[in-house]
């Protein structure tokens, strides 16, 4: 039997388990984290690449962002395209200069993982958490099996940053949340292609043949998305037929897309989900763990870092000032930017995406809404502000 003592147990060694224990070790306070999978197999997984203001002011706080800063691209603006005619939103000018950088998750995982283990912190890859016990006590538990051998964590508190699938949420007394689900009637293909961007900011697309995004993951790689069914196979999509759906989608007057080996493609289901309670005694969760949004927004990594911010100060203010009052008012803190990033990639979802027949009722609602971003400056805020974060104390409660 395997036996750890530690104040934070973390289970995830993702973006949110990561931020967690590099910044509670800043604080003094002690976390040891637990991952499913190998680390090569956590570091590999391409997922998001968009990093908000905050989760940038956040890695910068921690002394995590050199290489970020270094091979990040930082983007002052984004692209709007409707029916071939394309929008800038100028992010710095109508947000006292926050911006977006692109940088892949899987990236600031290696740099938060590297920083970790380097410093001597205590993390154990493919090592399965199978039960969190005694979380309604002081001394919750996490039963574990590593190498076939069972082992107990105990700690003062459970932070669960294993996603959707993991025990943390399955833990949570089903009569403790209620759940909230949209699943959106079609699918993201996306692809990682070997070719330089033809775009210096993302592009958001409205094509009577539905959604396209153009986005980038470094000066050579591009990363591209097009709607397609709900029940979309990958092997329904060639090469040729990608980049041909691509140019038509994106293209605009006097514009043209670059094409290049693609070298990865998948199909990403589009659904928003959450539960309205983050905490149960001494079990808190983030991340997936808790909620789920459609990647139209660029706010899924974003906001698991942000619930990481609240459950930071519930731990400081209980280990250094004896306090449970952030600790108590922790759900409540997430759940505001929760709903306002839910609220943010539906509008973005349903904007851009063909939800109806071209010319239809909805379509037209749609037009209205991008023919008024144009003349709008207050509108042009809106998605400028809420796309690069809004800052943590606009939701101080």
């Amino acid at each position: 039997m395997i036996r750890i003592k530690t104040q934070v147990g973390i289970i995830g060694a993702g973006p949110a388990g990561m931020v967690l224990a590099n910044w509670l070790k800043n604080h003094g306070i002690n976390a040891v984290i637990i991952e499913l999978r190998s680390r090569e197999y956590v570091e590999g997984r391409v997922r998001a690449g968009l990093v908000e203001q905050n989760t940038k002011d956040i890695l910068k706080k921690l002394g995590l962002d050199a290489r970020m800063k270094k091979e990040g691209i930082v983007h002052d603006g984004v692209y709007l395209s409707f029916d071939e005619e394309r929008i800038h939103i100028p992010f710095g000018e109508l947000t006292n200069g926050r911006t977006i950088t692109i940088y892949g998750q899987q990236e600031i995982t290696k740099d938060l993982t590297d920083a970790w283990l380097q410093d001597g912190g205590e993390l154990h890859f493919q090592t399965k958490a199978t039960k969190i016990i005694d979380f309604n006590t002081k001394s919750p538990k996490i039963q574990f099996e590593k190498d076939g051998e069972e082992g107990v964590l105990e700690c003062d508190f459970v932070a669960a940053c294993d996603g959707f699938h993991g025990i943390g949420r399955k833990t949570l007394p089903k009569k403790s949340f209620k759940s909230y689900d949209i699943t959106y009637p079609f699918s993201w293909l996306g692809v990682l292609a070997n070719v330089a961007p033809s775009t210096d900011e993302l592009i958001y697309a409205y094509h009577e043949n539905g959604f396209a995004l153009h986005s980038l993951r470094s000066e050579t790689v591009s990363r591209l998305y097009i709607q397609v069914d709900k029940d979309e196979s990958v092997e329904n999509w060639s090469d040729d037929r990608i980049w041909s759906e691509l140019s038509v989608r994106l293209g605009t007057p006097g514009w043209e897309l670059k094409q290049g080996p693609i070298f990865e493609k998948g199909i990403t289901p589009m659904r928003s989900h959450m539960i309205d309670c983050l905490r149960s005694g001494r079990l808190l969760l983030a991340g997936d763990a808790a909620h789920i949004v459609p990647p139209t927004g660029g706010k899924g990594m974003n906001l698991a870092i942000a619930d990481v911010k609240h459950m930071v100060d519930a731990f400081v203010a209980f280990y250094k000032n004896n306090s449970e009052f952030l600790l108590d008012s922790y759900t409540d803190n997430a759940l505001h930017r929760i709903w306002r990033a839910q609220d943010f990639s539906n509008f973005m979802t349903k904007l851009f995406h063909k939800q109806d027949a071209h010319g239809s009722f909805t379509y037209r609602l749609q037009k209205a809404k991008v023919d008024y971003i144009k003349v709008s400056r207050a509108y042009k805020t809106t998605i400028a502000e809420n796309y690069v974060g809004l800052p943590f104390e606009s939701f101080e409660i």
